[in-house]
């Protein structure tokens, strides 16, 4: 017996051996071919019944009704669920019927995979199905699935609903809540609408390293790591701005990316460390043309997946219809708070935060308490799209100096529903002054703050040579499809969220079982009983414990004697 197997999971073993005896490859190595689809089934069938007479298709079972000599099957595939009826005669014509009497009635389970051909017809109930003549194992599940039941009019209840469960176990999730498919569906129409839109724009998709020598591109506290051969430190990118910068200054007109990005940083409902991310460089233009672009954009992105770009998201609709509001940071602060702060030093402004209410700490420069105000004060308010602009030069090393206002740089973020979706520069493109606002950051790093950016040399250089008037675009992918699909929490638009390293089940050795007089092949017997430490048992009941040995011997159909109630006894000693 193994140890740690439910019943369920041992009895499925028993069911792969004996399929193997009976010479049935529970994992064939042949392709098999389908010609059908559920969706297919169901859309078209009924106007063009002459094209299912021949199908053949696959799933997995998730339910089976056994009634004798026929049957019926739900099977799943990546589509939908469609209903197949298995008569014992028809897929067992000749006198054998093993096929129908042992494999499918009894060594076949819910979770496994078949292959049927066949015709489709209508059910007396009026219930479209495959009438199955031929079937095939694929694969042999060994793991029994979460029952997950419906009602009659289709509502679930008693699912498979642990946030931590399905995040961890996305692949059975899935499986027994097919409908959270729809949303990386969506994700997917987000990613393909902005690049079908960027590629007819003639901007050209890239691709730039993960690793890179210096962090930069954002304010972000990066993974670190080692090259062994190369003997030197890299980083997991927290943006690729500056490598897309570079191919800007190297001649092409716009350049775009989707991405994975890594920030060493807290995790909460609308954070994970490593996310998504879609950048894009256009020169000869500007941040006041970047934000046309984006209506645009997510204009388009709203049509395709609603048909209409204004969305419930909450409680809220959201339009996405252009133009957006916009406010400058300093009018948006005075706006929510009734404080103006665009001529304040570090000192009113840390005075400012103290009399809000708002914690800061020593390594904050002015930049950052601006940006405290703003997240704690301003930000909830921003529920329609709304353009935050001219952000103080610095909260932004790589935006270019504001054309008419002094202290401020040409950025703009877009906030919806509180929460900012994208970020945009009139990039900065003069050497000398990207010099002057690296090295104002390593002051920033030198006072402690980790999220400051690196000097970064070759982009300085790459800047030397000449990069053109450009405007530059973050969007964050994984906001951006939960607000398009009405999800709460980023876990649920990723397929695999990070999460904490899985707790495992304590169990004792079965030396300390032997040292306390249980025999060896009695150890898995009491694991099963839910015994998986010493203590646990010794806490039991002994005569209970006693008694319960004899049922599970009766229940697992054990060949083994059962100790005696004495050599029981001195267990618990």
């Amino acid at each position: 017996m193994s140890i740690g197997l439910s019943e369920q999971e041992i009895i499925r073993r028993e069911a792969l051996q004996q399929l193997r005896n009976l010479g049935i490859d529970p994992y064939p190595a042949e392709a098999y071919q389908i010609n059908v689809t559920t969706e297919d089934i169901l859309k078209n069938y009924e106007r063009d019944k002459t094209s299912y007479k021949n199908i053949s298709f696959a799933g997995r079972i998730m339910s089976r009704r056994i009634m004798g000599s026929a049957s019926f099957a739900e099977l799943q595939d990546s589509t939908g669920r469609m209903q197949a009826y298995i008569k014992r005669d028809d897929i067992c014509p000749g006198e054998d019927k093993t096929l129908y009497n042992t494999v499918f009635k009894k060594l076949l389970d819910i979770g496994d995979f078949i292959g049927v051909k066949g015709f489709v017809f209508t059910t007396q109930t009026g219930e479209i199905s495959i009438h199955v003549t031929e079937m095939t194992l694929l694969s042999k599940s060994l793991k029994p699935l979460p029952v997950v039941k419906r009602d009659e009019e289709g509502n679930i209840f008693d699912g498979f609903t642990d946030p931590e469960m399905r995040y961890r176990q996305r692949y059975v999730d899935l499986t027994v809540n097919p409908d959270l498919k729809q949303i990386f569906i969506n994700r997917s129409k987000v990613i393909n609408t902005m690049r079908n839109y960027f590629d007819s724009q003639g901007w050209m998709e890239v691709e730039t390293p993960i690793l890179q020598p210096v962090h930069g591109g954002a304010a972000a506290k990066p993974f670190k790591t080692h090259h062994n051969t190369l003997d030197m430190p890299l980083f997991l990118r927290i943006a690729n701005e500056l490598y897309l910068k570079r191919l800007i200054v190297a001649g092409f007109d716009g350049v775009y990316e989707f991405g994975k990005m890594f920030r060493n940083e807290g995790m909460d409902r609308t954070h994970n460390p490593e996310f998504t991310s879609m950048e894009i460089y256009v020169a000869y233009r500007d941040y006041i043309w970047m934000m046309g672009m984006v209506e645009e954009c997510i204009e388009k992105i709203a049509i395709a997946i609603h048909g209409q770009a204004r969305v419930t998201v909450g409680q809220h609709v959201i339009d996405f219809t252009g133009p957006y509001e916009k406010l400058s940071m300093f009018e948006s602060i005075q706006k929510y708070t009734g404080i103006d702060v665009s001529s304040m030093d570090e000192a009113s402004l840390r005075q400012v935060c103290q009399d809000l209410n708002i914690e800061v700490d020593a390594s904050m420069g002015k930049g950052k308490l601006i940006d405290e105000i703003f997240s704690e004060k301003v930000e909830a308010n921003l529920i329609q799209p709304t353009f935050i602009t001219d952000y103080p030069i610095e909260m932004t090393p790589l935006a270019k100096k504001h054309r008419s206002k002094e202290g401020l740089v040409e950025r703009f973020e877009l906030f919806v529903l509180g929460k900012e979706i994208g970020n945009a520069y009139s990039e900065l493109n003069d050497p000398i002054d990207q010099r002057a606002r690296f090295e104002d950051q390593l002051l920033l790093a030198n006072r402690g703050d980790e999220e400051a950016m690196a000097m970064d040399e070759d982009f300085l250089r790459a800047l030397e040579y000449g990069m053109p008037p450009t405007a530059g675009l973050g969007i964050g992918i994984d906001r951006l499809v939960m607000l398009m699909t009405n999800q709460s929490t980023i876990q649920e638009v990723l397929f695999f969220p990070q999460m904490r390293a899985e707790k495992k089940l304590k169990v004792a050795s079965v030396s300390d079982y032997l040292a306390i007089g249980v025999p060896e092949e009695w150890v898995p017997v009491l694991i099963k009983m839910g015994f998986n430490t010493i203590e646990e048992l010794k806490a039991a009941n002994p005569n209970k414990v006693f008694n319960d040995l004899g049922g599970m011997r009766k229940k697992l159909k054990l060949d083994i004697a059962i100790p005696s109630k004495e050599a029981v006894m001195e267990w618990f000693e």
